[in-house]
């Protein structure tokens, strides 16, 4: 699909929100259709709705704000022989501790982008609502979509800043509503599409589907959303409303859960059976992409071999924090998770078993280099090399160049004289442009890493879960890995959910253990069905098949986990659940008293 913003739209300002952050527009070649310059009011309605979405997730906006302020993730300033690197005026260290200002740029970007995501879908509303209303089939489809579209966004401020922007033409000024009013509001525009809305477009379209996903996960949540700063009163008819449009979905038939658990976050991931609802990327060139691949990854890292990776790297940002590692430690004990689920570590670099152990090996020199015999330092691999995926503790194995920022790849010849890549452990040489012959020591990431250590490069276990594109063009920027919002597995941890606050047990485990049972492609890794279940549990569940998915921080608000300690955090202030509204938003609209107030506690 190839994604367009009409002309029109993007001179459309998005102040009405109380939007003020200056946007990085990009103006790309439009139509969902690829007509020849020719402005199509339905298709290129919808590309502008849905176009922004990717840029509204990127890495240092909505996604990082949800899973840096969670226990999952953590991203210290960290030193080395570059220097120190993302200190970023405490932005990340103030989100993970819940000390976060009006001012912080993770709130204020995310804010922007969504509230400019909203008055495009707005706009697409005001377009297709009079074609709709004259009979246009298409528009008709296209209307639900992007009702359902503006519902999810508005969920999305719901869940983070605690209001709803009630908005229905672009001429309009939004009424913000906040609690029950805006659960209400949000259901009632999902429930009106029900009946319109396309299903078979799917997943990088709004479908029928999809409602019944993101209602169960309205109703999963309004108790939370109702009450942000009490104790969640969850309800026998909201739960029963999880069960019943998640039966929706599961007993539909339309979608099965993936027996590889890695093949969810790849380049062919938008045909995965499992998909419900992701943001489609494929052909885009859009140069907010890939950063959920390389933002955890070591800098020292060149993921994939050949041409056209010259430029992909890491970036050295996140790493897990001690205590989410902790939770895959008690559900596995004395087993390694790596070998007891396929949803914690894929093996891919298959190294041989004289060069498992490394630590007599030398980083570099001119043996390493290939300039004397080195066949114990490196193992060949073709152009289809991938890294390990899943959580990486230690030292990672990939291709490496004749120098640590410049030159070609190495290559080396097999035993039936093909040329191939050598494969190498990973030196720490972030940041130093000297001759790789000057570095001496291999990456190891270790599991301690907090706020109040320093922290070098290679601090914490890091996040390997979506794919380093195969088919970019340009190494990190552009990539075909559609974004994963809703899929299967979710829809029946959703239920298991509703089921056990049913006092359900049975039914609920069931649901759990389809899931666990479904990751069948390594079979040695296939969790084992698990013989009771609990909320606590059925929490560490959702953080084994969630992580890196923007989930934890809701997860944790809604099972009473938020004001908990964890690594470098002890805050407790039940306000800090919502996240504050930027200040810059509060002062754009100041001509209208009262109109956008402040969350508690900031």
């Amino acid at each position: 699909m190839r994604h367009s913003i009409l002309t029109f739209l993007v001179g459309l300002s998005a102040l009405t929100f109380c939007n003020c952050t200056d946007l990085e527009e990009e103006i790309l070649d439009e139509s969902l259709n690829g007509t020849d310059g020719l402005v199509e009011p339905i298709s290129g309605s919808l590309a502008a709705a849905y176009g922004i979405l990717p840029q509204t997730f990127r890495h240092t906006r909505y996604f990082g704000l949800q899973e840096i302020a969670s226990d999952e993730a953590i991203l210290p300033p960290r030193t080395g022989l570059g220097g120190t690197q993302w200190a970023d005026n405490d932005t990340y260290t103030t989100a993970h501790r819940h000390l976060m200002s009006s001012s912080n740029s993770l709130v204020s970007d995310s804010w922007g982008y969504l509230t400019t995501a909203l008055f495009r879908t707005v706009a697409a509303i005001d377009v297709l609502t009079p074609l709709a209303e004259s009979g246009d089939a298409e528009a008709v489809q296209a209307l639900a979509e992007m009702r359902a579209l503006r519902a999810y966004e508005n969920m999305l401020f719901l869940d983070s800043w605690g209001i709803a922007f009630k908005k229905e033409g672009t001429s309009q000024t939004s009424e913000i509503i906040r609690g029950a009013d805006a659960v209400a509001y949000i259901e009632s525009e999902f429930l009106a599409v029900i009946d319109t809305i396309n299903t078979d477009k799917g997943p990088g379209r709004m479908t029928r589907d999809a409602v019944y996903g993101f209602l169960a996960k309205l109703y999963l949540n309004a108790a939370v959303y109702r009450d942000p700063y009490g104790t969640p009163a969850f309800t026998e008819a909201d739960m029963n409303k999880v069960v019943t449009y998640t039966g929706n979905i599961i007993n539909g038939g339309g979608f099965s859960l993936s027996p590889e658990y890695f093949d969810l976050f790849n380049d062919e991931n938008h045909t995965n059976p499992e998909l419900i609802f992701a943001l489609d990327l494929r052909g885009v060139l859009d140069s907010d992409h890939n950063r959920w691949a390389y933002w955890s990854m070591s800098g020292s890292l060149f993921p994939r071999p050949g041409d056209k990776y010259l430029s992909m790297d890491g970036t050295d940002g996140p790493a897990a924090t001690p205590d989410f590692y902790q939770t895959w430690l008690d559900a596995y004990g004395s087993v390694d998770p790596a070998e007891a689920d396929a949803r914690f570590y894929q093996k891919n670099a298959m190294v041989p078993e004289n060069l498992v152990d490394i630590s007599g090996l030398t980083p570099y020199g001119k043996d390493t280099l290939g300039l004397k015999t080195d066949k114990d330092h490196y193992f060949l691999a073709g152009a289809d090399f991938e890294i390990d995926r899943g959580i990486i503790r230690g030292t990672m194995w990939a291709p490496r160049k004749e120098k640590f920022r410049s030159g070609n790849f190495l290559t080396g010849t097999d035993g039936s004289g093909q040329t191939k890549f050598r494969i190498y452990p990973l030196a720490e040489a972030r940041e130093n442009g000297s001759d790789l012959e000057d570095i001496t020591y291999y990456v190891n990431h270790t599991l301690d890493i907090s706020i109040q250590n320093q922290n070098s490069y290679a601090g914490g276990y890091r996040f390997s879960k979506w794919q380093f594109s195969k088919t970019s063009p340009n190494g990190n920027d552009y990539s075909d890995v559609d974004l994963v919002l809703l899929r299967l597995a979710e829809v029946y941890l959703m239920r298991a959910e509703a089921y056990l606050r049913l006092n359900n047990n049975a039914a609920a485990l069931a649901d759990v253990n389809t899931v666990r049972a479904s990751r069948t492609a390594r079979p040695s890794q296939t969790p084992p069905a698990l013989s009771s279940i609990s909320l606590e549990t059925l929490f560490r569940e959702r953080g084994f098949e969630f992580y890196w998915e923007m989930t934890r921080r809701t997860d944790q608000i809604r099972f009473g986990k938020y004001e908990d300690s964890w690594t470098s955090k002890t805050d407790t202030d039940v306000n800090h659940r919502l996240f504050p509204i930027p200040q810059t938003a509060i002062d754009g609209a100041s001509n209208t008293p009262g109109y956008l107030e402040q969350n508690r506690g900031y």
